[in-house]
């Protein structure tokens, strides 16, 4: 391979800056001799990535010859020297031309040499570690820019190209581990897992008693009144034939006396008061209108109390009215039509057990002259309760249930207990075998206590009915002294 012209020694030589006699500087007029000079030193230059194939046995001569040519060759004008110093090693490979093999090798340790020199170190990573990348960056450089480009463009997109496989696997393996955590969370602060567990029988136990306590809270029964509870079971002793349930509390103090109050009795017409209750908690749920149409049909017609068994099948009632004349002249026909618009007896009783109606339950359409319809003494007591604090029903609701009740037209039971200046919103009941009333009384002084008495009776025996008035006379005399 042909010697090439030292660079640093054509650098080396320094122009002269004689001025000629026409006053310009020698440098500015250069001679013929050295431009053809510079014409052939520039036609001397080896083309582009031709390498040596053969080894040259006559190197040292043609070195000799040449360094003979140099030595008598001229200085070359600046011009010339900046096309060849264009030339030099560093600058192709800045402008991305390729070098020879070995000139980029040596060319990289200049450079790196000098970099590392500059941040003072005393030794280039290159010198510490000869075989870190040498063989890419020769091999990089002798490669065309464009070639590069490419390389490092396919490059980068191979490291960005990720398969959605790889993806969906990453958010599956997440989503798993995020569940494990909550999942644990839940699991350590969940108090449920930290109560023991109960048996079937033993909640079903718990629920009876809860239940069982519900009325007594509802009703509020602080202390029991002796003195009345003695009364009252002297009254039904005379009796022995008639098996007498009565309860009446004090809805200010809780006071209370009972006698028999959970003893389950044909409720008679008093199952119709937990279906007006039913009845209005549907109209501020706004299941149902107050003034929504009503049509009787020939299956609810009843027999029995009320006047709208008289009237012709098809006719129209509101259903306000209807729920008005199911309590006032205890009609059946109206019991009937509002109990399959509620939805039927089964649907009912659950609601009352939802209450704390333990006993009270819908067996059969009115007239129930047979009394499977029950309830006892308790039950009425605390629905009474409820309607009294509001818990049921809206307190319009409430205000309109015993507006309708104090309209009730038989007053044969406990109103003839109380004195005509009391107030009394109640309900009664009368079958063969059964006779019962429920209520609340206000006495004139502001006082409240709710009363609820049902008498097992011979059939139609007029003693109970007296019972019952009795049973309501003592307590409106015990309330109004102990209020005074």
């Amino acid at each position: 391979m042909a010697q090439r012209t030292p660079i640093r020694s054509i650098l080396s030589v320094v122009p002269s800056t004689q001025t000629s006699t026409e006053g310009m500087p020698k440098k500015e007029q250069p001679s013929e001799r050295g431009a053809s000079r510079a014409r052939n030193a520039s036609e001397r230059q080896p083309p582009r990535q031709r390498r040596q194939t053969k080894p040259n046995t006559q190197q040292p001569q043609q070195k000799q010859q040449f360094n003979k040519k140099i030595a008598q060759e001229p200085i070359l004008p600046l011009q010339s020297r900046q096309r060849l110093s264009a030339e030099t090693p560093i600058n192709r490979m800045v402008n991305g031309l390729p070098l020879p093999r070995q000139t980029a090798v040596e060319t990289y340790k200049i450079l790196e040499w000098q970099r590392y020199r500059e941040r003072g170190r005393k030794q280039s990573a290159f010198e510490r570690n000869p075989q870190s990348d040498r063989g890419n960056i020769v091999n990089n450089l002798n490669v065309p820019s464009s070639t590069r480009q490419q390389r490092i463009r396919r490059a980068k997109q191979q490291k960005k190209a990720i398969s959605p496989l790889i993806y969906g696997a990453r958010i599956l393996i997440l989503g798993v581990g995020i569940g494990v955590i909550a999942g644990t969370l839940l699991s350590i602060f969940d108090p449920a897992s930290r109560m023991p567990k109960k048996n079937s029988q033993l909640e079903a136990t718990e629920l009876q008693k809860t239940s069982n306590s519900f009325a007594q809270q509802n009703l509020q029964m602080t202390s029991e009144i002796e003195p009345l509870k003695k009364q009252l079971q002297e009254l039904a002793a005379q009796h022995s034939d008639l098996t007498a349930a009565a309860i009446f509390v004090d809805v200010d103090t809780g006071a209370y006396t009972e006698l028999n109050s959970n003893l389950s009795l044909a409720a008679a017409s008093t199952i119709k008061v937990p279906i007006l209750i039913a009845f209005f908690q549907d109209v501020d749920a706004g299941k149902i209108r107050l003034d929504e149409m009503l049509k009787m049909e020939a299956e609810d017609i009843a027999q029995g109390s009320g006047e709208m068994q008289y009237q012709p099948p098809g006719k129209l009632y509101s259903a306000i009215e209807v729920a008005t004349l199911m309590i006032t002249n205890s009609d059946n026909t109206a019991t009937n039509m509002l109990i399959k618009r509620l939805g039927g007896a089964t649907i009912l009783n659950q609601r009352f057990k939802s209450w704390g109606l333990n006993k009270t339950a819908i067996r059969n359409l009115l007239p129930d002259l047979e009394g499977t319809n029950t309830t006892s003494v308790r039950d009425m007591g605390n629905l009474l309760a409820q309607i009294h604090q509001g818990k049921l029903i809206s307190l319009r609701s409430r205000d309109r249930i015993f507006e309708i009740m104090r309209r009730t037209v038989n007053k044969s039971l406990l109103p003839q207990g109380i004195d005509k200046s009391a107030t009394i919103a109640h309900k009664t009941g009368d079958i063969g075998t059964s006779i019962a009333d429920v209520g609340i009384i206000d006495l004139p002084n502001g006082k409240r206590y709710l009363a609820a008495a049902i008498v097992k009776r011979p059939h139609n025996d007029a003693r109970a009915e007296e019972l019952i008035r009795q049973f309501s006379q003592k307590a409106y005399q015990f309330f109004s002294q102990a209020s005074n």
